[in-house]
């Protein structure tokens, strides 16, 4: 894709999954990657499946930690000159039910981690590399953002802020910073697997394409946006699901 080889990304949450499956596609573009995730073993391993310290690094700490968000920066910075491009993934759900029965503090932590961390990525990255230069961002939302979700929805919720905050960042940050956001349905990863382990084949039948969604299905549509072939887009947000949303499931 145009305008891809060469620059440096920084992808948050991307030790496995659709992480790891969006800096496995960017460093197919010819992207420099810098991979960050809680455990440092875990990324050790993302980093040689994406080719070494040629091709990526990475960084452990906390999403929400500023001291993590500044060390990220810095270390992509020195190692490969530049932070070009922002993908915003980690994300947290960890409770189930209904919404009026969650924990309070469960719910502050979702919208912690889900919709003010990635917000706080991209005034990093502004202030050490993109104000300057340009750049593109792509927040990793969900289908759940765009209509209610039963069973997860606080998650929903935090996703339908993050696209708001997607359309915001796009309008504030134009012309030259583009910010668009992309909506999975269900991906196999370990992240959603209660959501169809044990019941793969009957989650994908109400899904028009009959499957559910893998990594690279991600990778290739994150990689499209941040790249110039999407140059007269922003404030978007793709949705990626197998043609579920048109059946009205989520």
């Amino acid at each position: 894709m145009h305008g891809l080889n060469g620059k440096t990304a920084i992808i948050t949450g991307a030790s496995r999954g659709i992480g790891l499956g969006i800096a496995q596609r960017l460093v197919a573009e010819g992207v420099r990657v810098c991979v960050t995730a809680r455990k440092a073993e875990a990324l050790e391993e993302a980093v040689a499946a994406l080719g070494g310290p040629e091709h990526a690094i990475g960084v452990a700490g906390n999403a929400s930690d500023e001291s993590h968000r500044e060390e990220v920066v810095a270390r992509t910075l020195e190692t490969f000159g530049s932070v070009d491009l922002l993908v915003n993934n980690t994300g947290i759900n960890p409770v189930y039910g209904p919404m009026v029965e969650i924990d309070l503090d469960a719910a502050r932590k979702i919208v912690e981690t889900n919709v003010i961390s990635a917000l706080a990525w991209v005034q990093s990255a502004h202030r050490a590399w993109m104000g300057e230069h340009g750049g593109s961002v792509v927040n990793i939302s969900s289908v759940a953002g765009t209509k209610p979700a039963p069973g997860i929805t606080m998650y929903g919720a935090s996703k339908a802020m993050l696209i708001s905050v997607t359309e915001s960042l796009a309008v504030e940050l134009g012309p030259d910073i583009r910010v668009n956001a992309v909506a999975p349905a269900v991906v196999k990863t370990r992240f959603a697997s209660a959501l169809y382990e044990g019941r793969e084949e009957e989650v994908a039948s109400s899904y028009p394409l009959k499957r559910l969604g893998v990594p690279e299905d991600i990778g290739s549509v994150v990689a499209f946006l941040l790249s110039d072939e999407a140059a007269w887009l922003t404030g978007q947000t793709l949705v990626v699901d197998g043609g579920l949303t048109l059946t009205g499931g989520v």
